[in-house]
């Protein structure tokens, strides 16, 4: 089983090149995060970490590949720390998953009045730009982003729910980053960190000092991405999952 966990904003949807590009060869489970789902209020690390488990136990498998995207990277960190014996491997693509990961504007978004006003004008404003066809076409074409991803994505951003469950998220991040990294070191599950070389929203640093602190954790890098790794290049992650998965059958 292969789980798979987005980022801030998103959605399962993010993960279609990679499903694609799985083509069968694994089982794979894409889920909207609470907030993120339509239907249940934003969690922070831990509790995203039991709704994951749940998802795992819905599908009755007792381990996984759990791979995460962005913030859906520290989740799955805080998952293989904390559950070690439902990870068989962990898939870390543009990881927010320690403080070096944080900017200013990352506490500022979080603060009271301030930070929801913010995060209701960027996402917002964002979901306005997609909604326009010439706006979306130009974009398309520079980032190699699928119209289609591009409009539901804009679709989502112009939600009032979208707007809360960012801003929880970003107080769950200032919150919750200090005691995931007291825990990364004791990840046990083999780790694989791909990072995007053109990624401008999680810094090289950061990506460093996480491999530093996850034991015996390996570092790709995709010339073809940024920080949207699992849309920009699909197959870096796709590879990365069928290596796990190989690795694992091997144990």
């Amino acid at each position: 089983m292969v789980l798979l966990l987005h980022g801030q904003p998103g959605g399962a949807a993010d993960w279609a090149g990679v499903l694609a590009g799985l083509d069968g060869r694994a089982e794979a489970l894409a889920t909207d995060r609470p907030g993120w789902d339509g239907a249940t209020p934003a969690r922070d690390l831990a509790g995203n970490a039991a709704a994951a488990l749940s998802a795992l136990d819905e599908r009755r498998a007792e381990r996984a590949v759990v791979v995460g995207h962005s913030l859906g990277a520290a989740v799955a960190a805080w998952l293989a720390a904390t559950a070690p014996n439902r990870v068989s491997a962990l898939i870390l693509a543009a990881p927010a998953a320690n403080l070096a990961a944080l900017y200013p504007l990352d506490r500022w978004l979080a603060a009271p009045v301030a930070g929801e006003v913010a995060a209701g004008a960027i996402l917002g404003g964002l979901g306005l730009a997609l909604a326009a066809a010439p706006v979306r076409a130009r974009i398309a074409r520079r980032s190699r982003l699928d119209d289609a991803y591009l409009r539901a994505a804009g679709t989502a951003a112009r939600r009032p729910s979208a707007w809360r469950a960012y801003i929880a998220e970003q107080r769950a991040l200032i919150r919750d980053l200090p005691e995931l990294e007291r825990r990364l070191g004791a990840i046990t599950a083999p780790t694989t960190i791909i990072a995007g070389t053109h990624d401008r929203v999680v810094p090289a640093r950061a990506v460093q000092r996480l491999r530093q602190q996850i034991p015996g954790a390996r570092l790709r890098r995709s010339a073809a991405a940024g920080h949207l790794v699992p849309q920009r290049d699909p197959q870096a992650v796709v590879s990365a999952i069928l290596t796990a998965l190989g690795d694992y059958a091997t144990l």
